[in-house]
């Protein structure tokens, strides 16, 4: 089941972002979700390397399939050739498909997915949602995206191209470390607000905020 942040932890979070950009004109958008992908690839993958395992353990142990095929000749005689490769291809298609759609009900699915592969589609995810969201949405291209995703146990920072020209991806590090921290500790809406205060400090020295400059994104946290 997803994590469901509480309109307490909404509130915290909000909180946050409103009061960072009280220093900057720069405007930050936070964003949080369970999944970024859904991995039906990933699950094609392992479908199919049971399926051919699957083979692999029957040409190699011929007898488990003779057993199998015990159920249809009643233990008399040996059943004929197509009922064995009938068996065998249902056998197969039973795993495959036992595969492909019980990986997304699997808890720990997590785990299963390769961690380069999960960083690729979190990243990717981010950056289509930045688009969305706040690339150029501000007048200065000014706007800094916060996503976290939580199953996969990644998070990202993406800057309009104003902030990108004035700060180092490195220098987002004390954020990150501030979410992750909190997220360990079972508080990743805290963990959220600790990051934006942090990015807040960054934006505050690159872009301080001047009189004329109005909220231009909304500070809600945005749930998925």
């Amino acid at each position: 089941m997803a994590r469901k942040f509480t309109p307490e932890e909404h509130a915290v979070v909000t909180a946050a972002v409103a009061q960072a950009e009280r220093g900057t004109d720069g405007e930050i958008v936070t964003i949080v979700t369970d999944w970024s992908d859904h991995y039906h690839d990933v699950s094609l993958y392992y479908a199919a390397a049971v399926m051919v395992a699957a083979l692999g353990l029957f040409a190699v142990f011929p007898g488990l399939l003779d057993a199998k095929l015990a159920w249809f000749t009643g233990g008399w005689g040996e059943a004929e050739r197509h009922v064995e490769l009938a068996l065998l291809v249902v056998v197969q298609a039973v795993l495959f498909l036992a595969v492909r759609f019980g990986f997304e009900a699997l808890p720990f699915r997590g785990l299963l997915i390769p961690s380069a592969v999960r960083g690729r589609r979190v990243r990717r995810r981010a950056v289509q949602f930045f688009k969305a969201s706040a690339e150029k949405r501000t007048v200065a291209r000014v706007g800094v995206l916060l996503y976290l995703s939580l199953a996969e146990h990644r998070a990202e920072i993406v800057a309009d191209e104003a902030i990108v020209a004035k700060v180092k991806d490195e220098v987002w590090g004390e954020a990150m470390v501030a979410l992750v921290d909190r997220i360990r500790a079972g508080d990743p809406a805290g963990g959220m607000a600790a990051a934006v205060t942090r990015i807040g400090v960054v934006l505050s020295e690159h872009f301080p905020k001047t009189s004329e400059d109005p909220n231009e994104l909304p500070d809600r946290l945005i749930e998925l």
